[in-house]
C-alpha cells in the first residue's frame, strides 16, 4: 500500500464482503500462512476465546492485511494532518506544537468550595477549567426549592444566581484560561451569568474563551435532564449560537456531546453516529434562523467518551473528523476549512469505573486517556479513581491530572502525528466505523431528523438494546471486568472519600434568602416579565436573559418564567 495510490489489485476484496467482514477472502500469501503455520499452532495452542470482539461487539479478525482495505485511497481516506478530511488530525503538527488542554472536571458544595478547588488545580498545572453543576441547577431549580432537598452541592457546585457565579469565578484569569461548563437545559441562563460576571471583573467578551455544553438533544436521548419540550429547547440553543457568533467570537456556544450517550450504554458507533447527527440537527436549525453556515460552524465543538477498547476508540475519533468534514463540506456547502474541522474534548469513561478494587481505575483511565491522545483530541479530562464512590478528593484529582502529564511528557505518544496511521487494523476499523455511522444517518433522516427520531424513541431504543447486550455479555463472562466478574477479592472500603455534608445546602439557602432581601425586586420582576413576553415571540432571548441576570434573578426564577410559556416535557414510554 502506498500513500500515493490505492492498494494493489490483488489485495482488493468485494466491498460488500468487507462491510460484513463475514466473507473475507484471504490473499494467497495469507492462505499459505494459515495452512503452513497457523493450523499447526492452533493444534498446540488453541485460542483462548471462540471469537473476539471490541467492547461494542464489533468482530475482530485474527489478522489484518491489505485485503481488509478494499479501495482504500490514502489521499481520499487518510490525507495529511491539518488537511481535509482531517482523519490524521485538524492541525499539521498536532501535539508537537501544542499539547491538548488538560481540563479536570470539578464542582462540589458551595461556590466557595469549588473556587478553591479550581485555584488548586491551576496551581497543579491544569491548563483549562471545567465546571460541574449540581442536580438542582441542572434541572433549573434554586438551592432552596423543595425539589432540591438532599441534592444541593452533591454532584457539582450549587449556582443559583449571579452572586454565586461571581464567587465561583473569583480571582480566576478569565481572559487567559478557557472555561468549560457542563450545563444543558438552563445553559443559556448560566452562560449569561458567566458573561456578566466576566464583564463585572473587567474581562472583554471578545477575549474570553471556553465552552458551554448546551446540548439538549443528548438529554432527551440519554441523560434525561431536560426541562422544556424539544422545540423551545432547541430555540434556546439556537439563540445561544447566534448570540455567540456576534458577541463572543472565541467562545464555543455548544459542545455536542456523545459522552452521556456512551455512559447510557451505547456502542462506540452509536455514540459517534448519534452525536454527529445531533450536530447536523443543530446546523439545520441555526441555518433556518438566517445565519450563514460559515458564520457559526467554526465554533461548534464536540465531546466524546473514551472507553477501554484502545483501538476501537482511536478509530472512532479518526472517523469522527472524517465524517464531520464531509458532512460540513458536502451536505451544508461550508467553504471555510475551519467549518470542516471536528474539534473535540474527551473524557475517560465514568461508566467503566468500578467500586470494587478502585485502584484498577487508574489503569483503565490511563488506557482511555492514551486512546484520546492517539485519536487526536484537543482537550482531555481524566476521571479520578474514586468516582465510582463519590466526587474526587484533592489527592485523587491530582493523580488523574498527573496521568495526563506523564502521557504528555514521558510516554512519547505526543511526538508523532497520528502514529497509528497505516495500520491495517486501525484503517479497517476506521473505515467500518465511518460506514456504519452513515448507515445511522440514513435511518435518522428517514424519520425526518433527530428531533423526530427522538420523539419516536429510536435512539433511546438502540441504546437500551446495546446496554442490555453488554450487560448480558458481562454476566455470561463473555466480557471480563477485572475485580467485578473475574479476579474478585473481598475488601473493605479501600479509599478516603470526599463527603458533602448538609452544611453546603444550609449555606446556599441562607445566601439566597439574603440576596432576595437585598436586590431590587421590582427590577427583577420587570426583567422576568420581559423574558416571558419575549419567549412568546421569535426574537433572540439572550439579551433578555442578560438583563435578568444583571438584576440578580435566579436560575429557578428565569426557568419558571420560561416554563409558563414553553411548558415542561415528559418523555413518552419507549416500547
Amino acid at each position: 500500500m502506498s500513500c500515493n495510490g490505492k492498494v494493489s489489485q490483488e489485495a482488493k476484496i468485494d466491498t460488500a464482503e468487507q462491510a460484513s467482514n463475514s466473507s473475507r477472502r484471504p490473499s494467497e500469501a495469507e492462505r499459505e500462512w494459515e495452512e503452513k503455520v497457523l493450523k499447526q499452532a492452533l493444534k498446540s495452542a488453541p485460542e483462548r476465546l471462540p471469537g473476539f470482539s471490541t467492547t461494542s461487539g464489533v468482530p475482530i479478525e485474527r489478522l489484518y492485511t491489505p485485503g481488509d482495505l478494499a479501495d482504500f485511497d490514502c489521499e481520499r481516506d487518510l490525507g495529511d494532518p491539518g488537511e481535509f478530511p482531517y482523519t490524521r488530525g485538524i492541525h499539521p503538527q498536532m501535539y508537537r506544537a501544542r499539547l491538548w488542554t488538560m481540563r479536570q472536571f470539578s464542582g462540589f458544595g458551595t461556590p466557595e468550595d469549588t473556587n478553591r478547588r479550581l485555584h488548586f488545580l491551576l496551581d497543579q498545572g491544569q491548563t483549562g477549567l471545567s465546571i460541574a453543576f449540581d442536580l438542582p441547577t441542572l434541572m433549573g431549580y434554586d438551592s432552596d426549592h423543595p425539589f432540591a432537598e438532599g441534592e444541593v452541592g452533591r454532584c457539582g457546585v450549587a449556582v443559583s444566581s449571579l452572586a454565586d457565579m461571581e464567587t465561583l469565578l473569583r480571582g480566576l484569569p478569565l481572559e487567559r484560561v478557557t472555561t468549560s461548563m457542563t450545563i444543558n437545559s438552563p445553559a443559556a441562563m448560566v452562560w449569561a451569568m458567566y458573561l456578566v460576571a466576566a464583564e463585572k471583573s473587567g474581562a472583554d467578551w471578545k477575549k474570553i474563551s471556553g465552552t458551554i455544553q448546551n446540548d439538549i438533544l443528548k438529554e432527551y436521548i440519554a441523560q434525561k435532564e431536560f426541562i422544556f419540550p424539544p422545540a423551545p429547547s432547541m430555540r434556546l440553543v439556537v439563540d445561544s449560537i447566534v448570540f455567540a457568533a456576534r458577541e463572543t467570537p472565541r467562545w464555543n456556544p455548544i459542545s455536542i456531546s456523545g459522552y452521556h450517550i456512551r455512559e447510557a450504554g451505547s456502542t462506540a458507533i452509536q455514540e459517534l453516529a448519534f452525536t454527529l447527527r445531533d450536530g447536523i440537527e443543530y446546523v439545520e436549525w441555526v441555518l433556518r434562523s438566517g445565519l450563514g453556515v460559515d458564520e457559526f460552524a467554526p465554533r461548534l465543538s464536540f465531546f466524546f467518551n473514551s472507553h477501554n477498547d484502545l483501538f476501537e476508540e482511536v478509530a472512532k475519533f479518526r472517523a469522527a473528523r472524517k465524517v464531520w468534514a464531509k458532512v460540513m463540506r458536502e451536505r451544508f456547502g461550508a467553504r471555510d476549512p475551519r467549518s470542516w474541522r471536528c474539534r473535540f474534548h474527551t473524557q475517560t469513561a465514568g461508566c467503566s469505573l468500578t467500586a470494587q478494587q478502585p485502584y484498577n481505575n487508574v489503569i483503565r483511565t490511563t488506557i482511555q486517556a492514551l486512546a484520546g491522545v492517539l485519536g487526536g483530541t484537543q482537550s482531555l479530562h481524566t476521571n479520578s479513581l474514586d468516582e465510582a464512590w463519590a466526587l474526587p478528593t484533592e489527592q485523587a484529582a491530582t493523580l488523574a491530572l498527573r496521568t495526563q502529564q506523564v502521557l504528555a511528557h514521558e510516554s512519547g505518544v505526543a511526538d508523532a502525528v497520528d502514529p497509528l496511521a497505516g495500520s491495517y487494523f486501525i484503517e479497517a476499523l476506521t473505515l467500518r466505523t465511518e460506514r456504519e455511522c452513515y448507515g445511522y444517518f440514513d435511518r435518522i433522516d428517514s424519520f425526518g431528523g433527530m428531533v423526530a427520531a427522538i420523539e419516536k424513541g429510536f435512539p433511546q431504543r438502540e441504546i437500551h438494546d446495546a446496554a442490555y447486550a453488554y450487560q448480558k455479555a458481562v454476566e455470561r463472562k463473555e466480557k471480563f471486568v477485572v475485580g467485578v466478574n473475574e479476579y474478585v477479592a473481598e475488601e473493605e472500603r479501600p479509599i478516603d472519600l470526599l463527603i458533602i455534608d448538609a452544611g453546603a445546602a444550609r449555606e446556599q439557602c441562607r445566601k439566597l434568602d439574603a440576596l432576595r432581601k437585598s436586590r431590587n425586586n421590582g427590577r427583577v420582576q420587570s426583567s422576568l416579565d420581559a423574558l416571558s413576553k419575549a419567549a412568546g415571540t421569535t426574537r433572540n432571548l439572550m439579551p433578555d436573559l442578560l438583563e435578568c441576570v444583571r438584576a440578580y434573578a435566579t436560575v429557578g426564577e428565569m426557568c419558571d418564567a420560561l416554563r409558563r410559556v414553553f411548558g415542561t416535557y415528559e418523555e413518552p414510554a419507549v416500547a
